[in-house]
């Protein structure tokens, strides 16, 4: 099954849906539904993974676009999936114009962002955790979002299951530093220690830049052992969350 599906249906018709561990073909520790293909885990069971997941949310799974993940702000658009022997740029977000090219973010405790505006027909997927979210990651896909015709007033947010603030636990000098640049995401731990919430720190800069739909999820990938978690168990599949115009 894939889990926390969530549709959200507009004159132009975008779509947003994150996944939970569920469904898929990986061994331990990967079990099941391992999206994620550069965490160790049989290349054949993730290929099989992706093409699951699509299968389930109603999407050609050689169409949908990933990304080489690196922590930092850069933004790629893109107006169709690799070739088969490209190098996947290292990029932390995807923008399209493009309709019914699925756009896939990665994660195991970072923060999932999709974005859309459904009356300009653009959609972008955001990876923040919080060297991304600190480097300006949010800031940067919806200015590149804006460049296509995108309006801030206009777009739907929605971020994914992530590590919550109550157990991102960071050394005091840590917290300090991503505070200064966002102070929203300055957190305790629920056991009383210096902790970060990378989620409310992309949703106060999602605010700051005029979005005001916007939905969080309430899970905890800490917290929760439907979904993976790279803090809570280190050696773990990937979750994806995506995005798609019809």
């Amino acid at each position: 099954m894939i889990g926390q599906r969530e549709t959200v249906r507009t004159t132009s018709g975008a779509h947003f849906a994150f996944t939970d561990r569920w469904g898929g073909v990986s061994a331990a520790p990967y079990e099941e539904l391992n999206l994620g293909g550069a965490v160790g885990d049989d290349r054949a069971a993730v290929l099989r993974n992706r093409e699951l997941a699509a299968e389930a949310l109603g999407l050609q799974a050689s169409r949908t676009v990933w990304m080489n993940q690196v922590h930092g702000p850069d933004v790629a658009v893109v107006d169709g999936p690799w070739a088969t022997d490209a190098d996947i740029p290292a990029v932390d977000a995807l923008v399209t114009t493009r309709r019914l090219l699925p756009l896939a973010v990665l994660t195991a405790d970072c923060t999932p962002v999709l974005l859309a505006d459904p009356v300009a027909g653009v959609v972008a997927a955001a990876h923040a955790g919080r060297p991304g979210m600190v480097a300006g990651v949010v800031p940067a896909v919806v200015e590149a979002m804006v460049g296509l015709g995108a309006d801030p007033a206009r777009m739907v947010a929605r971020t994914g299951p992530a590590v919550c603030g109550r157990c991102y636990e960071v050394p005091e000098r840590m917290r300090a530093e991503v505070a200064a640049v966002e102070p929203a995401a300055y957190a305790e731990t629920s056991w009383g220690t210096p902790a970060v919430d990378v989620s409310a720190g992309v949703h106060a800069q999602l605010e700051r830049l005029g979005v005001r739909d916007r939905q969080r999820s309430p899970v905890c990938t800490r917290e929760s052992h439907d979904h993976f978690s790279y803090r809570r168990d280190r050696t773990t599949g990937r979750l994806a969350g995506y995005v798609w115009l019809d």
